[in-house]
């Protein structure tokens, strides 16, 4: 069964590092983040709106995975790399789209509003992949 993804998390897979909103939301995260690392044949189904990392957003936090500026973000991206709603392809060759499609510099303005922007670590992904180069594993000290 393919993991379901919007399109923002498919940029935000590859800055993460361990952070999120919660320890739940992290363990999740981190399941599927080293699953795509670790398998990247693994299918991934493209999906409008909230998405099998939404599943796990703490509920006693403001939800923004309905927000419109969220959903433009996902429209944003799957367009920028080629793709479509409802599309099936692997891990592997969204990274690929990723590569070809998305530089470093882009993310400042694809993610302007993502509170996890100023890290970085979403750059440094895309960077890595844009040199052909492995996502790190998740160190969970």
């Amino acid at each position: 069964m393919p993991i379901g993804l919007r399109g923002h998390h498919l940029l935000c897979l590859l800055g993460y590092r361990g952070m999120g909103y919660s320890k739940e939301f992290c363990e999740n995260m981190t399941t599927v983040y080293e699953t795509l690392r670790q398998h990247p044949e693994t299918q991934i189904r493209i999906v409008l709106g909230p998405d099998d990392l939404c599943a796990v957003y703490p509920k006693d936090q403001e939800s923004h995975c309905e927000n419109k500026t969220v959903y433009q973000r996902d429209a944003e991206i799957v367009s920028r790399l080629g793709l479509e709603v409802d599309m099936e392809l692997s891990w592997s060759e969204i990274c690929g789209q990723v590569a070809d499609q998305v530089k470093p510099a882009d993310i400042g303005h694809l993610c302007a509003t993502c509170r996890w922007e100023p890290y970085g670590v979403c750059a440094d992904g895309v960077r890595l992949i844009g040199e052909g180069r492995a996502l790190p594993p998740v160190n969970n000290k």
